[in-house]
């Protein structure tokens, strides 16, 4: 392989399948023949873990392997950004993305790989008159691009007209909801952190089904709960038998075995039990004893043995001395064994949170202190329950957030409540996590990260990701004019920012809150792409042209750097910064991290210059060496003795 080619960018994007398969060929060479997966190999060097029978347990459907496919898939779309309907562009850390959800993830995939700690959707419930994707797996991407006419005049992939209605009539009612969900759930988890988590909407139509299928992605060792939400107290009077008054919520984690922590703020009923206070603050009260009655000295014996009192003062030892006389052990109401919640280890590390008080009648009872405010400064938190009936979740809530921000109007008609979301972000986020939503809507799950941080004055980030489905904004006054739901979401957006920023100014708080949002449109990248159907010298001829102008015409610079980022794996919210030396231009992006070049001509003197401020990766265009081979030789070979990653596109 030649020096030019190995600088080549191919305009791909991050595929994980092929990194999956480097990692395998890395750690066990044996199972590979010719660069394939040996299926056979792969058995024997597994051994018992391969389930080779016809039966086993698991659900498919038609267009189920149609599914992989579409997974494995690569692509070479980008994120045009469109500074006009951002607010705080420059500076901003949120991201809203207008364009087909399934695409987008694709495009997503090297630079947000594991870095999303909570993922939310609340996608089509397949009621038998909800709008699905329409994702045609039996034709090739210029194919559907054109009998689904997902581009607009401005070549935007937006799949406008690429929404179709699911109903029960139709003999692939389930697959073809399954087919939707499946690949965009797949690709979702690989952007999750290794303690993330995510959590699924659904009603009864499909919740059998979505379990299947996220046991199948997430692993069913990885499920947590489901959660009952009542989001229609009255009930729905069109129900035939029930009148269902509840949804659900899945969650799952990426790995349950990480340190994922689910905590939500005490209510003032909990609140009242932390009645005792000394130098560390405010606590409760928790008898040490296990109260599980299948816990005993026979089933947990690690956890039975003697605790010894000093009589005078209540502290406690593992050792009986002239000081800590009374033995106590653990005892049940019947004066049978039981355990203590404490391991030895445990006892002894902690042994100054403990103390004993003289029961009237029963003896000596061990206690822990429970304080309020932890070591790190974090407040107690309790375990969320199964159910949720809290009133400022349910849909009446989620219209009245809308009417609020929209002169009284609804726009929606079960659009979920603010108060629900923050409830979920609050649970199992911290300052700076990164929140996904890739069926965002209305934009519900931004308002709640928004007023999320506000109240607790923390910079969580939200990704949102909304297709541009058509409403007819012209023919329903309720609608104030609004083309599509996009447009509505990024309205609402700018609305909660507006009345939060008031708000701030009101109180004369000094308080920083990141309150913006970058809009990104779903385009086709803007470098001309090798077709490898050529049939003609013309066509021929047109593609070598490619090896000299390869960049698509009157695409912008603002457009081509943000494939770029895109393409080396960086954010999207990176800094960006414009500088000039030896005449030419350049962009610096995040903490000299990347370094391209544009446009111009370069010149020895700005590769010497370049090679000084040692950033961690170069990408030029092919054009700016004009030609000059020699001098884009010697960058090549600079360059790597300098440990600097470079790359011509």
């Amino acid at each position: 392989m030649s020096i030019m080619n190995t600088v080549k960018m191919d305009g791909q994007l991050f595929n994980t399948q092929e990194e999956l398969l480097q990692l395998l060929q890395e750690q066990f060479p044996e199972v590979f023949s010719d660069g394939k997966v040996d299926a056979e190999k792969l058995k024997r060097t597994l051994g018992e873990k391969v389930e080779t029978g016809s039966e086993r347990y698991g659900l498919t459907w038609a267009g189920k392997s149609n599914c992989f496919r579409e997974i494995q898939k690569t692509t070479t779309a980008t994120l045009a950004p469109v500074p006009e309907q951002s607010v705080d562009f420059d500076t901003t850390k949120n991201l809203f993305i207008e364009g087909d959800n399934l695409e987008v993830l694709r495009v997503l995939q090297r630079s947000y790989y594991g870095k999303v700690k909570m993922i939310y959707i609340d996608p089509p419930y397949n009621t038998g008159n909800d709008f699905i994707y329409d994702d045609n797996f039996k034709q090739d991407r210029t194919e559907y691009e054109a009998a689904s006419g997902q581009k607009n005049t401005n070549g935007d992939l937006l799949k406008d007209n690429a929404l179709r209605r699911n109903t029960r009539d139709n003999g692939h009612y389930h697959s073809d909801w399954l087919n939707m969900l499946y690949p965009r759930l797949f690709l979702a988890r690989n952007l999750l952190r290794r303690d993330g988590v995510i959590f699924v909407s659904i009603d009864d139509n499909e919740v059998a089904n979505l379990r299947l299928i996220m046991d199948e992605i997430f692993g069913e060792e990885n499920f947590i709960g489901q959660i009952a939400v009542q989001l229609n107290p009255r009930g729905r009077h069109l129900d035939k038998f029930i009148a269902r008054t509840h949804e659900y919520i899945l969650v799952y984690a990426k790995n349950v075995n990480s340190k994922i922590t689910f905590g939500l703020e005490k209510g003032e009923e909990m609140l009242s039990e932390y009645n005792k206070s000394d130098e560390n603050g405010k606590y409760r009260e928790l008898e040490l004893r296990n109260r599980n009655p299948a816990f005993n000295s026979q089933t947990r014996p690690n956890l039975y043995y003697p605790i010894y009192v000093n009589p005078l003062d209540g502290l406690v030892a593992l050792k009986s001395d002239k000081n800590y006389t009374e033995e106590v052990f653990p005892k049940n109401s019947t004066g049978g064994d039981s355990c203590w919640t404490w391991s030895k280890t445990k006892f002894m590390k902690d042994v100054k949170l403990l103390i004993a008080r003289k029961a009237n009648g029963s003896g000596w009872r061990v206690f822990r202190k429970d304080y309020l405010i932890k070591d790190d400064g974090s407040i107690a938190t309790t375990l969320p329950k199964s159910i949720w009936q809290d009133k400022d979740i349910n849909n009446d809530y989620g219209k009245k957030a809308i009417q609020e921000l929209f002169d009284g109007k609804t726009l929606f008609d079960f659009p979920k409540s603010p108060g629900l979301i923050k409830r979920l972000v609050q649970m199992c986020t911290n300052d700076n996590d990164v929140i996904l939503d890739f069926f965002a809507g209305s934009a519900t799950t931004a308002q709640a990260v928004f007023e999320l941080n506000h109240e607790e004055e923390t910079q969580r980030q939200f990704i949102m990701i909304q297709l541009p489905e058509q409403v007819d904004g012209e023919a329903d006054e309720n609608l104030l004019g609004f083309k599509n739901i996009a447009d509505i979401a990024k309205e609402r957006i700018r609305r909660v920012s507006k009345r939060i920023n008031n708000s701030i100014s009101e109180t004369g708080s000094v308080v920083t809150l990141d309150l913006g949002f970058k809009v990104f449109k779903l385009k086709e990248s803007n470098f001309a792409q090798w077709n490898g159907l050529i049939s003609s010298a013309e066509q021929l001829s047109e593609q070598l042209s490619l090896a000299v102008e390869n960049v698509n015409l009157n695409t912008e610079q603002i457009n081509i750097l943000s494939e770029l980022i895109l393409k080396s794996g960086l954010e999207l919210t990176e800094s960006v910064v414009s500088a000039e030396q030896n005449g030419v231009t350049y962009f610096i992006v995040g903490d000299n991290t990347l370094i391209t070049c544009l446009g111009g001509v370069v010149t020895k003197e700005f590769i010497d210059y370049l090679e000084q401020l040692k950033p961690s990766k170069v990408i030029f265009l092919e054009k700016v060496f004009a030609n000059n081979d020699d001098l884009k030789t010697n960058t090549i070979l600079n360059l790597e003795r300098a440990n600097i990653d470079f790359k011509v596109i």
